[in-house]
């Protein structure tokens, strides 16, 4: 089984992340994309000591690039969860 801070990778802070952890209690990261939502909801838990209520995930694939050349390339493909916590449980962020 990974560690914890394997399958989170980083904290999405954008105006949509910041009204849905104001409005909803909803946090958005970025996680490994091999982990599902049991692993993502334990490694919450651990990093920051707070009640998992709901997980939900989406897969994006990588944009196609243009190279130097003709040939073309790809960004990487990533997940984002959005983790629900407990009424009254609160992550400080930033």
């Amino acid at each position: 089984m990974n560690a914890s801070f394997d399958q989170i990778q980083t904290v999405i802070l954008t105006e949509k992340a910041t009204l849905l952890s104001e409005k909803n209690n909803q946090y958005v990261f970025r996680v490994n994309p091999k982990a599902n939502k049991l692993e993502i909801k334990r490694a919450v838990e651990e990093l920051f000591k707070k009640t998992v209520v709901d997980v939900n995930t989406a897969n994006f694939a990588g944009k196609k690039k243009r190279e130097r050349t003709a040939s073309f390339g790809r960004r990487a493909n990533w997940k984002k969860a959005v983790v629900t916590l407990k009424e009254g449980d609160k992550i400080e962020l930033v």
